[in-house]
């Protein structure tokens, strides 16, 4: 049985291409799948994959919660 590796910001970031401040702010505001090993966020990526495909990454989810419109 082979586990899944915990990955850092810096390696979730460049796995969906977007900036470590996208990741900081998706995990406080939409949710993002990630778990607190001291101070750092650790990830696997199976589960952020998941989370994108549901549409946890939809724009239009965070302006919702906001109240802000694009």
């Amino acid at each position: 049985m082979t586990t899944e590796p915990w990955i850092s910001v810096a390696q979730i970031a460049e796995h969906l291409g977007v900036t470590r401040d996208s990741i900081y702010r998706w995990i406080d505001r939409k949710n993002l799948p990630a778990h607190r090993v001291g101070r750092l966020w650790k990830f696997q990526v199976s589960e952020v994959d998941q989370w994108v495909r549901s549409g946890g990454a939809d724009e239009d989810k965070l302006n919702d919660l906001t109240g802000n419109q694009a």
